[in-house]
């Protein structure tokens, strides 16, 4: 991943001083003289002095081969390299002046400048080393919040973005990466204060803009959203503008311009799914049940195959008693979603082999040939053989059968394995069985919104429909929650997107 241009300018420039030849030899040369003689030193800090850098190699040379242990002719060996732009001859100078002297900081610190300006991970250890040594030294704090920045280590980021201090409090692109990780780390209100200074500026950022206001929403704090807001809004918003300001809106208590904004919203951009699921949401919350239905109506009638529309009306069809509707919908939802029951490791599995559930098949079972014993394993082999459609009675659906019951014996608190049983139970009709599982997996995962629905179908088959209303109205709950937190996701993505992270957490190969 690319680090933010201005932000290794800046951290650049700020560090320039630290390997300035000039100031370079000021820290060398007491020590070289010591070593080996004015006569012999003073022509190669001349020769540097006047940026004659070919000439001070030539010196250096000769003195090199009389004085082979002096750390510091190493290091004016390093910098004549480096200002000729041969950076690796210059690393192994510098590396040779560090294997004599490893905390020799004339030689640490043009290390350190090398590895930077390449972006490469290999100054995180100098910088480290020399952290020891000079411990408040705020340039070195600061390569070190872009290096891990970079890296997408926000623990170490964020603290040394802090022991920096105001080394980056005019850059944009550095303190938009210290807010990144704050957001990332949960830091929200730091992180709004952080994004307040960016926007202090370059207050014509229009994204810039739009992420405060994502987090001001976020962290309840509608008013300032609002103002944060205003010249977008006074201007000619975007349905993403006009989204968020709904959300401040209605958070701050102003239903009516909640639903101005999102019904402006939705005619700029009528294909957003999303607009009709907040529509849907602030319907649900005044218990106007009749006119989120009508809304989301329409975004059906545009969007036919997005499940989350349907799953917004049967939340609402349910608060009006119309259970039948709401399980029509709730049906539709999972047909179109066929992948609901797909957990998160069988997700994994299938995407790192793009998605293709045949090669998924044969990695997992050459897991289980190594650990056949594995319930987590065994379950996985069950839920991806149910996303190949199988028919009951075929040797794959015996082996899903097989693998889930093994799973949940050898392991009765894996509850993703009991609802993969429980979906087997259902399409070899056996009701009961389904029931029974569907149960075990709610125990152990209460929010289970598949094995709740799952329930739901398999009593209806069993003629128990005495509970379906009660679990209904428990399912549209668990839709609405559900809901709020994928938008309060959503809102961190846009926080985060465009920022040049990696993953906080990357994937194991």
């Amino acid at each position: 991943m690319k680090v933010p241009s201005r932000a290794i300018r800046t951290a650049m420039i700020h560090a320039r001083p630290v390997c300035n030849v000039l100031r370079t030899l000021v820290l060398i040369v007491s020590s070289a003289l010591a070593q080996t003689g004015n006569d012999r030193i003073a022509p190669i800090v001349s020769a540097l002095r006047n940026q004659e850098y070919r000439n001070a190699l030539n010196l250096l040379a000769p003195a090199l081969q009389e004085f082979p242990g002096n750390a510091q002719l190493w290091t004016m060996q390093g910098v004549a390299f480096s200002r000729l732009g041969q950076k690796t001859d210059a690393l192994a100078s510098l590396q040779r002046a560090l294997k004599i002297s490893p905390d020799y900081v004339p030689a640490l610190q043009e290390a350190v400048q090398l590895e930077f300006d390449a972006g490469d991970a290999a100054a995180v250890p100098l910088l480290q080393r020399l952290l020891r040594l000079q411990p408040n030294h705020p340039t070195t704090h600061g390569m070190l919040a872009v290096l891990e920045y970079r890296r997408g280590n926000c623990d170490s980021a964020v603290s040394h973005f802090e022991k920096a201090g105001s080394l980056f409090d005019k850059e944009v692109d550095a303190l938009h990466g210290y807010a990144t990780c704050l957001v990332r780390l949960k830091q929200l209100e730091k992180a709004a204060a952080v994004f307040e200074r960016v926007l202090s500026l370059h207050p014509e950022n229009r994204p810039e803009r739009k992420i405060l206001a994502a987090i001001q929403v976020v962290i309840h704090q509608p008013q300032k959203a609002l103002s944060t807001l205003a010249p977008l809004l006074e201007a000619h918003p975007d349905s993403g503008t006009l989204e968020l300001a709904a959300s401040a809106y209605e958070d701050a208590g102003d239903t009516d311009r909640a639903v101005d904004a999102l019904r402006q919203a939705i005619l700029l951009d009528p294909n957003n799914i999303h607009l009709y699921l907040d529509f849907a949401s602030i319907s649900a919350a005044h218990q106007s049940f009749q006119v989120g239905i009508n809304v989301v109506n329409d975004g059906i009638g545009l969007q036919p195959g997005a499940p989350q529309l349907y799953f917004a009306r049967g939340v609402l069809a349910i608060q009006l008693g119309r259970y039948e509707s709401a399980q029509a919908d709730f049906e539709k939802a999972y047909e179109l979603d066929p992948n609901q029951s797909l957990s998160a490791a069988a997700q994994s599995l299938a995407a790192a082999d793009a998605n293709d559930l045949d090669r998924a098949f044969a990695t997992v079972q050459a897991k289980l040939a190594r650990k056949p014993n594995d319930p987590v394993l065994l379950y996985i082999q069950a839920d991806v053989l149910t996303q190949m459609g199988l028919e009951p009675g075929t040797q794959d659906f015996r082996k899903a059968m097989q693998s889930a019951k093994r799973a949940v014996a050898l392991q009765p608190r894996l509850g993703p394995a009991h609802a993969v049983l429980a979906k087997l139970y259902l399409q070899d009709r056996q009701y009961q069985a389904a029931v029974d599982q569907c149960r075990k997996a709610l125990e152990i995962d209460p929010k289970d919104q598949t094995s709740l629905y799952r329930l739901i179908q398999a009593l209806r088959k069993t003629g128990s429909g005495a509970e379906i209303p009660g679990l209904l109205q428990q399912l549209a709950q668990l839709r609405q929650q559900a809901t709020i937190e994928e938008r309060r996701n959503s809102r961190f993505k846009l926080v985060e997107g465009d920022t040049g992270l990696p993953p906080s957490q990357p994937s194991e190969p």
